[in-house]
């Protein structure tokens, strides 16, 4: 039995996922995980349309029509948006600018998928939970349980450090400092370390929840894990959020309509930060922005500050329309001075 080369499109994912991002690059797993993922949808799509099993694929199989129609197929068939879209073929540029390099023969084929443009996406406002709708969310949580107790702490942490959720399930217990000052340290993008201040009844939460796991404060393990002893996951934070949310709804009738998430749990740390009149800058380095611009943004969606703003200044008076109209007027210019 003869074995079968493997084609350049397979040699080329193995080097790109094994040495050329983690190695060459410098990114961290939970960036290669998001970049696999977005290859294996590539691949099973592309195998499909082809009629032939993945391991049958080679680069020229994978040409820019090819990569259209799975675009086109994201949207149409899995209901996704623009922006998730842009992130899969992000991702899909970075491996055709690696093959381009590494196989020059192909390197006309690759130009016309990195020539394959990213949509405008549509910019919606950021969900967020204001501060009674946390409360509303912590208290739906039954602490008589080792899980409810472990829920609540989790839930209280993410809204402490507004972390980002692959952030919040990574922290382990040597990363906490629960005497004061009571912090802890969080590994971000780029494997980026930043130090987030913890309330004292946050790091008591911790304490409690460490004691009540048998944990060693040294231990280097992730501290929230499920019932069967494993880190939480980015899925299992997502379930737990949204099954305490769905309980708070008859406390909370605002959080109908919500689209809330784990990040949402991030801009609502920003939000109540900024009402509570911290600055920019430090919002920014409390959520490990890399640039002020990304907080900017919470400057536009908090509602509050612009209702306080506008009851601060005097309503402008109606402005009369114009006595005469351009119709009746000589002159077109005439009438556009008098505006």
């Amino acid at each position: 039995m003869t074995t079968r080369k493997p084609t350049a499109l397979a040699h080329g994912l193995r080097l790109f996922f094994a040495e050329h991002l983690p190695a060459l690059r410098g990114m961290s797993p939970h960036t290669v995980r998001s970049y696999r993922d977005s290859i294996i949808l590539l691949l099973r799509f592309a195998a499909k349309r082809r009629k032939c099993s993945v391991d049958k694929l080679d680069l020229e199989h994978i040409d820019s029509n090819v990569v259209v129609a799975f675009l086109q197929h994201l949207e149409d068939e899995r209901g996704n948006s623009s922006t998730t879209r842009n992130v899969r073929l992000a991702a899909v540029h970075v491996f055709f600018r690696y093959v381009a390099a590494q196989h020059p023969d192909h390197l006309e084929l690759c130009q016309r998928v990195l020539g394959v443009p990213f949509k405008r996406a549509r910019s919606r406002p950021a969900d967020y939970l204001e501060y009674e709708e946390i409360q509303a969310v912590l208290g739906a949580v039954v602490r008589t349980t080792p899980r409810g107790r472990r829920d609540y702490a989790l839930l209280a942490t993410m809204f402490n450090t507004g972390a980002r959720v692959q952030e919040l399930i990574a922290i382990r217990p040597c990363d906490l400092q629960l005497i004061k000052p009571f912090q802890t340290r969080l590994f971000g993008k780029g494997q980026k370390e930043r130090i987030c201040p913890l309330w004292p009844q946050t790091a008591e939460l911790l304490q409690r929840l460490i004691a009540e796991c048998n944990v060693n404060v040294h231990s280097q393990r992730p501290l929230f894990c499920n019932h069967r002893g494993q880190p939480l996951t980015r899925f299992g934070v997502r379930y737990i959020l949204a099954k305490y949310c769905e309980r708070a709804r008859p406390t909370s009738p605002t959080l109908d309509g919500k689209r809330i998430h784990p990040h949402s749990m991030r801009h609502s740390t920003a939000i109540h930060l900024l009402k509570s009149g911290v600055d920019l800058v430090t919002i920014s380095h409390w959520l490990g922005h890399a640039s002020i611009n990304t907080t900017n943004r919470y400057a536009a969606i908090d509602l509050e500050t612009k209702r306080s703003a506008i009851s601060k200044v005097d309503p402008v008076d109606a402005i009369a329309p114009p006595a005469t109209s351009w119709r009746t007027n000589a002159s077109i210019l005439t009438w556009l001075e008098s505006l």
